[in-house]
Order: structure tokens, then sequence, then C-alpha cells
């Protein structure tokens, strides 16, 4: 069994931990890897999900080291966090002497090159975006701030070391991985570099039918010819919300059965705010909290599905999670462009309209297709998503980057950076 040390600044018990984490380690430990993780975790969702988590990493032999996240002061409280990571994985390590540190993200990979420069183990950094990047585009910090310019400039440092330096890298999208091969970084070759969008756990997100979808319809208090639209996810930085509510309320203009679903943690109120805005008749929409396990029930009662993204440089980067996780359940799209691989792979599966603007005409078009096109195939959607998307194929992407780390002898001494 290979010793493997996973740092996550994101917690287990986060939806992205029980979607995007577990479920790669749980299939990657059955093939010879033994893993610990460090994670931070937020105490409202630990206290909820910790046995969850748990049972878990229990059954699949993976050893949990949960850490509270520390959110106040900014930055400070960063900076003692990352002291505490660093200070539990070389103490983890003195008892399992790890092969190979897999870090997530830009925090955790401070700590990985850490780990490597002292102890030369191998280190794979999981990028997962542009970080520093995307706290600019989404406009928490703000560069005229002397204090967010100078953290900026560092983590835009350290990105071209981490990158250098890592033995392998996991971009989410291919126009990551092209955007970055422009960048003349030394040591970053085409080979090592790894796409490897979010998965969706085919097995979870099972196939919709039209006798899924009336029941979900009628459980969920809709009529079984309403046309529904349903939204999924924390609705905050980076999801539309006005444009929307707009696009929602030209579909009812064309469509009286229309329906708007919407499933999101956030409050209700802040949602309802927005549809009042826009003319939206709260007798047509729908607004509740779904726990991840009553998602795809939920979901069946959807003719589409919709998000718009803020289109910015650092989403070139980004896989949504739910763009996976529909078309796993053959639910077709409406979204847009200027995010990662989205258009290409809404083109690839056919599996709805991806516009390219928020102009009104460029919406009314789209819900014109929508509505043209109603009867898509949920099989041949799912079919033509899981050569993209299939937890499986992930797995095994993710054990051909570990073969390849790992099959020459552990580093025995620290490699420098001479960028």
């Amino acid at each position: 069994m290979k010793n493997i040390l996973y740092i996550s600044y994101d917690g287990m018990t986060d939806p992205l931990g029980q979607s995007q984490v577990l479920p790669y380690l749980t299939g990657i430990s059955k093939n010879g890897y033994r893993f610990t993780i460090i994670s931070f975790e937020k105490e409202e969702k630990f206290n909820v999900n910790r046995n969850l988590i748990e049972m878990i990493c229990t059954e699949a032999g993976i050893k949990w080291v949960p850490l509270m996240y520390t959110k106040r002061p900014p930055i400070f409280s960063t900076i003692w966090d990352y002291i505490r990571m660093i200070r539990k994985a070389e103490q983890l390590n003195k008892d399992y002497n790890f092969e190979m540190v897999h870090c997530r993200s830009y925090i955790a990979a401070l700590a990985g090159i850490s780990l490597k420069k002292k102890f030369g183990i191998k280190f794979l950094f999981d990028m997962r975006g542009f970080w520093a990047d995307e706290r600019v585009d989404g406009k928490l910090w703000n560069l005229k701030n002397p204090v967010y310019s100078s953290v900026f400039k560092f983590f835009k440092s350290k990105e071209r070391e981490f990158l250098s330096l890592a033995d392998a890298v996991i971009s989410l999208t291919h126009a990551a991985k092209s955007e970055m091969m422009k960048w003349g970084i030394k040591n970053l070759t085409d080979q090592k570099v790894k796409v490897i969008p979010c998965a969706a756990d085919f097995n979870f997100f099972a196939l919709t039918s039209p006798e899924k979808r009336e029941k979900s319809k009628l459980e969920n208090g809709f009529k079984k010819d309403d046309f529904v639209l349903s939204y999924i996810g924390s609705i905050g930085t980076w999801y539309m919300l006005n444009e929307m509510a707009l696009f929602f309320n030209l579909l009812k203009k064309k469509c009286k059965e229309a329906k708007f679903f919407i499933l999101t943690p956030d409050n209700p109120a802040d949602v309802e705010d927005v549809l009042v805005r826009y003319s939206i008749n709260p007798a047509d929409v729908k607004i509740q909290y779904a726990q991840r396990k009553e998602l795809p029930g939920l979901a069946y009662a959807s003719d589409y599905n919709i998000f718009f993204i803020k289109q910015a440089y650092s989403k070139t980067a980004s896989s949504p999670t739910k763009l996976g996780e529909m078309l796993a359940m053959g639910i077709p799209i409406v979204c847009n462009s200027g995010v990662g691989d989205v258009k290409n792979i809404i083109e690839e599966t056919g599996a709805g309209i991806c516009i390219d603007n928020f102009e009104e005409q460029t919406l009314l078009s789209a819900v014109n297709h929508i509505l043209n096109y109603k009867n898509h195939n949920p099989e041949e959607i799912r079919d033509k998503a899981k050569k993209i998307y299939d937890l499986d194929w992930g797995v095994n992407s993710y054990l051909e980057v570990y073969t390849q780390i790992l099959q020459s002898e552990k580093n025995q001494t620290a490699t420098p950076n001479r960028e």
C-alpha cells in the first residue's frame, strides 16, 4: 500500500467534499493507495455531516483528520490555518512516511511545495481553477487595496512555483490547460498537465424518464403538464440570478405553464426579492433547500435546467459540477459560454443551448429554442456525457497520474525552485 496525504482547504462535510473529493478517493483507495485527509471544516456543516463522512472514510479505509476552518479576521485567519495545516502534515508524515501529497487548490499547495522541498515528497497540484484570479474577478479582493494587491501578487508568484515544482498538474478544463501553456513556466509541459473535469456519479444521478418526471412534478406541487425550469445550487458571487429571472420572465410570456423550481441553500427571501424585480408571480416559483441525497429525485421534475455564470478570465478554468450531474440524468441545459469547456460540451452532447451574451434578444432566442426542442433523448444525452464526466473514468484518470508520479524512486532530496 502506498501512503498518500490529501490536503484540502475545503471541508469534506461541504457539498463539494462529498461530491468532488470523497468519491474519487474511495475509488482510488481500492487500487493499493492508503489515504490520510487533512481538511478544514465549517462548524455548522461539520456538526450536521460529521458522522456521515466518518462512516464513508472508515468503510474506504481512509484516515480523516478534520481541522476547524478559521473565518476571521481576513488573511490572518488563512495564515493561521496554513500554519496548522503544515504542522499537522509534518506530524502525520512522521507516522506514515507519505510517498505523495495530493493538494486541492492553492492554500493546500503551499503545504505541498513545503513538504516536497523539506522531505522530497512527490507533489500533485490539483489546481481546481485560477484561484487568485477568481478572488479578483469575484470582487473578493480589491486590487486598489494594497493588502489585497500584495496577496494577489504573492499567489500569482506561487502559482508559477506550484506549476513548475509539481510532479503533475490536474486542470479541470482544456481551455485552462491551453492558457497555462502560454505562460512560459519552466518545467510545465503538455504531458505534465492532465485534464479531469468535475465528475458526476452516474450511479447516484440516475437517468430520468417521463414517469420519473411526472412523479417528481406531482410530488413537488406542479402539474404534470407544467414546463419546469430548474436551478440547483448557491446564488452568490458567480451565478447570475438577475439574468436567470429575466430568462424565466421571457419564458413565462411564451409558455403559460412555465414554473421555476429553485433548489438552493441560500435565503429564500433574497431570491424572492430578485424575482419580484422581474415581475415574476410567486405562485410560479418554488424555492427550497435540498440535501445532496435528495437532489436526483427533485431534479427529475425538470424539463430544462438553467445556470448563468459571470464571464471572466478566471472562469476559463472552471468546470461547473452541476453540468455533469444534470447531463448524467439526461436533463437538457440552458447556460452560457465563456466558462471553461461548457460550450464545447453542450455542443458535443446536444444537450440544450449555450448562449454567448445576456442581451434580451439572445435570451428570447434561447427561450424559443428550448420550447421548440422539448423532446430531447435523455439516454443519448447521458451516454455522450458519460464519455466526459463518468466518475469511473475520472478515478482511472487519477490512477494514471498517480502511477506516472510514483513509478520512479521517491526523491531523496528537496527540489529547489530555480525559476
